[in-house]
């Protein structure tokens, strides 16, 4: 995708949506940090579901120690590999007691420090909370960027390093949640919805699935 394309690509998703964000559900920094980390091959809905009596008893690292791994894995038990996610969310809610003055940092470096939040996991929480225009791919945006030809390649790693390059102004704070819920919604994994597909014109995938099924 050339560089015109890109800024019509964006354009257009900022028109039909101009402040995306993101479907988890949260209250401050920490129980964001705790909703991305439990979302890792989860859907953003059922850790809501999991998330929302958790996070009415539950606000911040001190008081995740307190309620502790057991009564953690009591609510969050829905969602897949539980036990080593409540391991991981109780170690990090133990390291940000210690070393963060109870504070979720702000830089990628310490946040990738913390037991159970990798790159993606940073990304995410730098752009929703500290307004830090990253990139975080996951499936969907791996997905989009190789299909429309946006952003090639084979790792997220790689995906993400070329949307660095190529997002322009005004679209970079926002960008990485138009692409997620463009793939959640309209270039589904399977069966893409090109026929309803506001930037279909200007994507170089073949295949395109231009009739309702």
């Amino acid at each position: 995708m050339k560089k015109d394309a890109i800024f019509e690509f964006f354009r257009r998703l900022a028109e039909d949506d101009p402040e995306p964000e993101t479907e988890l559900e949260y209250g401050n920094a920490y129980q964001l940090v705790v909703a991305v980390a439990l979302s890792a091959q989860a859907t953003d809905v059922g850790v809501n579901k999991a998330t929302r009596k958790l996070f009415a008893e539950v606000e911040t690292p001190e008081q995740m120690l307190a309620l502790g791994e057991d009564g953690l894995k009591q609510h969050i038990r829905t969602i897949g590999l539980f036990n080593s996610k409540a391991k991981n969310v109780i170690a990090l809610s133990r390291l940000l007691v210690d070393e963060y003055d109870s504070e979720v940092p702000a830089t990628r470096d310490d946040l990738v420090h913390l037991p159970g939040v990798g790159r993606k996991t940073a990304n995410v929480v730098l752009n929703c909370w500290f307004r830090q225009e990253t990139f975080a791919v996951d499936t969907h945006i791996l997905r989009v960027g190789n299909r429309t030809g946006l952003a090639k390649g084979k790792t997220p790693e790689q995906v993400e390093a070329k949307l660095e390059k190529r997002v322009p102004q005004p679209f970079r704070l926002h960008a990485h949640h138009w692409l997620i819920l463009h793939g959640r919604y309209v270039c589904k994994a399977r069966t893409p919805e090109c026929w309803r597909c506001k930037v279909a014109d200007l994507c170089s995938f073949r295949k395109k699935v231009l009739e309702k099924k």
